[in-house]
């Protein structure tokens, strides 16, 4: 049975958007792999905030609905086909990002079908705005999963960079908003990152 002229026109438009997802494996992160061979890429890095979601939402100061957190931590970073990783410790960079991820966004989600391109946009939007359980925790993953890869890569792009004890503990902030249980572990991973040397005290 043959689809209809709608149903073929919203199948195209879902597949080359699936197809255009491909990009995200070439975008490449400052953040590298924990054995150090390579930069992970932003699918991998949504990949495995997907499956900290399903590990660690026990974690979570108010619950959360996990399937909206699956959803947002595999979109949040689509934009990056466009916009590229910025690196968030990089101030000039930081200047445009909003303009460019928004751009991207307005132009990767209106790939879509109306009803789904609104429904993924919405998520991303979410999680830019942190204001949601769902969201902060997001957000929240987001910002761990690079210190478990820095912390096991005698420092990874801190140690490469000179970050310092207070730029990461600003940036882990999220972590103590959203899994506060979760803090103690962070502050003793950048304690030990500072007598390693990997960050500067």
């Amino acid at each position: 049975m043959s689809l209809s002229d709608g149903a073929a026109e919203r199948l195209e438009r879902q597949l080359r958007f699936v197809v255009e997802l491909d990009k995200l494996k070439r975008t490449l992160r400052q953040t590298t792999l924990i054995d150090d061979s390579r930069h992970e890429n932003s699918a991998e890095h949504s990949w495995h905030l997907a499956v900290m979601a399903i590990l660690l939402e026990e974690y979570v100061e108010a619950p959360v609905d996990l399937p909206r957190v699956l959803k947002m931590v595999l979109v949040h970073d689509v934009i990056e086909i466009d916009a590229g990783d910025t690196f968030c410790y990089d101030a000039q960079a930081n200047l445009d990002k909003e303009e460019r991820e928004r751009r991207a966004a307005d132009r990767l989600f209106g790939l879509l079908p109306a009803d789904q391109g609104a429904e993924l946009r919405a998520l991303w939007d979410e999680f830019e705005e942190g204001a949601t359980p769902e969201a902060r925790f997001a957000v929240a993953l987001d910002r761990l999963q690079p210190l478990l890869q820095n912390v096991n890569g005698a420092g990874g792009t801190w140690r490469r960079h000179g970050i310092s004890r207070a730029q990461v503990l600003r940036r882990m902030e999220p972590i103590r908003r959203a899994a506060p249980r979760l803090w103690p572990l962070v502050e003793r991973h950048v304690e030990e990152a500072c007598r390693a040397g990997w960050i500067v005290g």
